[in-house]
């Protein structure tokens, strides 16, 4: 792992955590309503309480309240828990008034995060993040719980040099013990897996597969029919963190939180059954609010058909979506489906309690979303309330009636990019593979080579295919039988989230497919099978 020596703030971040826990303040840990944010909060507990602090708590704002972050409104909440150091995980960059709440109250702050700062830092007694000017600490890919696992790091490693532990009889904390925490953290946050990353994310996987972490995954992977000695980085990024998520989308994530905290089987078990239902209810509001978007997008697309005479390429313009009954804690999910359906950079916008329009960005590789927005912000002040986010990702806030102009701002940013830099429609593959590599011990090789991810992706290959059989499963999903073009050998596939919910079956006899090798495991089978990230039909 790469050493701390190099953080920006290091040694002063963690001299006020240790005067906090050396006199036995009461710490606040002010977390995220993300996995990210979850995993980050749990960690700063669980260890705080293994050095003895016993006042220690934590406090999530609920999104549809508070806003995202250390907000003015959740500082106040803070100040009434009476904390002696608040300290924020995952979030508080861009806290400017937040912190200086908290500060008027005479209340010591330690800020923890990885986005990026905005042009003013918080007056934090300290900040602690990767991305802050001059910090030489060399991956600047950690997520926010990364960033509190190097702090717990350095606060060991001071307490040790002032021999603490023998004076007060605890035995040191083996942070290794939480990695599991970090992995799923870092990979939910899709952070890149970089050198560092990756060390992290491959060694939470060993501590899970040996059932040696938190009874809460354990139980999270039971309720997704899930073998924990099996798991690997996706089952992070699509089965635990999706039902994380789900109770910080559509209430707020302490439900998550107290899942990772329990300290039993049977809690944990009775947590992870609560996300399964409300996992189950973000899916039926996801898929609708699914339709109706590609619903929308279909009608842009036809508006610019019948305006230029000409079929519509949607790839200077991005779409900004909005639609009055939307759930706001659904959106940052629907603009990811309609972006990898469009291949464009997509705003999605939901009403919130105040009488606002919050509004979630995801973009596409070479369009950096945040300075983007930043562009638009410039170029019309007063026209969004409120931003930030970072390269694929963002979050903003505006008034219902700014909507029309935002979004022509918008396109006029997205169309000088593409004029500026051309449109990304290549998808790049490792390649074809002969028929006989098409095998399950090559599927297992690779998984065994992970763990993949962002930035370090797992190999796609793509080949010409004859469909014996194909079939709709889920509603969304195309369950296919291939056959190589000789007629030698045939394979399972399945292309998830391949139709909409309601499209009839496609007729296609052959196909030029995008695909990876995956070992499906079924009541103990395990079978080669290929999962289809992108087809098209061919002659």
């Amino acid at each position: 792992m790469l050493s701390p020596d190099g953080f920006k703030n290091g040694p002063l971040a963690t001299q006020i955590f240790y005067e906090a826990v050396v006199a036995r303040q009461r710490i606040l840990i002010l977390g995220d309503y993300d996995t990210d944010g979850a995993t980050s909060t749990v960690l700063a507990i669980n260890v705080l309480k293994e050095l003895g602090v016993d006042q220690v708590d934590y406090l999530v704002p609920n999104r549809f309240e508070y806003g995202y972050g250390l907000s003015p409104e959740i500082a106040e909440v803070a100040i009434q828990m009476s904390p002696d150091l608040v300290i924020t995980v995952d979030n508080g960059i861009t806290s400017v008034e937040g912190v200086e709440y908290l500060k008027s109250r005479n209340t010591k702050v330690l800020v923890t995060d990885h986005h990026l700062p905005g042009p003013k830092l918080p007056c934090a007694d300290a900040i602690l993040n990767p991305n802050l000017p001059g910090c030489e600490f060399s991956s600047k890919n950690l997520a926010g719980v990364g960033v509190m696992f190097y702090l717990l790091l350095m606060l060991r490693a001071k307490l040790k040099a002032e021999n603490w532990y023998q004076q007060s009889g605890i035995k040191m904390p083996n942070l290794a013990k939480y990695l599991d925490l970090v992995a799923l953290g870092t990979v939910a946050d899709v952070v890149a897996l970089d050198y560092n990353n990756r060390i992290f994310v491959s060694q939470g996987l060993a501590r899970i597969r040996r059932g040696k972490c938190c009874a809460g995954i354990l139980a999270l992977m039971e309720s997704a029919g899930k073998d924990y000695t099996a798991a690997a980085a996706s089952d992070f990024g699509f089965v635990i963190a999706p039902r994380l998520n789900a109770s910080g989308r559509l209430d707020d994530i302490s439900t998550g939180i107290e899942c990772l905290l329990a300290t039993n089987g049977a809690d944990a078990r009775r947590y992870a059954t609560m996300l399964e239902e409300i996992n189950s209810e973000r899916k039926s509001i996801e898929q609708d609010m699914q339709s109706r978007a590609m619903e929308i997008v279909r009608g842009i697309m036809k508006r610019m058909d019948s305006d230029s005479g000409q079929p519509g390429d949607v790839g200077d313009s991005g779409f900004c979506l909005h639609d009055p009954d939307w759930h706001q804690g659904i959106t940052g999910l629907v603009a990811s489906r309609v972006k990898e359906n469009t291949g464009q950079p997509v705003i999605a916008f939901a009403p919130n309690s105040d009488g606002m329009l919050t509004g979630s960005a995801r973009s596409i590789p070479g369009l950096h979303i945040k300075d983007l927005l930043e562009a638009v912000v410039a170029s019309s002040p007063g026209l969004v309330e409120k931003f930030g986010g970072h390269a694929m990702a963002a979050g903003l806030t505006i008034k219902p009636g700014n909507l029309e102009q935002f979004k022509q701002l918008f396109r006029e940013r997205v169309t000088r990019h593409f004029n500026e830099h051309g449109s990304i429609d290549t998808i790049f593959t490792d390649g074809e593979l002969a028929d006989q590599e098409i095998n399950l011990g090559n599927a297992e090789d690779i998984r065994n080579a992970a763990p993949w991810g962002q930035g370090f992706p797992v190999p796609v290959f793509e080949g010409i295919f004859r469909v014996s059989h194909i079939s709709i499963v889920g509603q969304l999903h195309l369950k296919m039988k291939l056959v190589t073009e000789d007629m030698a050998r045939s394979f399972d596939a399945i292309a998830f989230r391949a139709i909409e919910s309601g499209q009839s079956l496609p007729d296609l006899e052959k196909i030029h497919a995008v695909y990876q090798l995956d070992v499906n495991e079924f009541r103990g089978n395990r079978k080669l099978q290929l999962v289809i990230s992108y087809f098209t039909a061919v002659e």
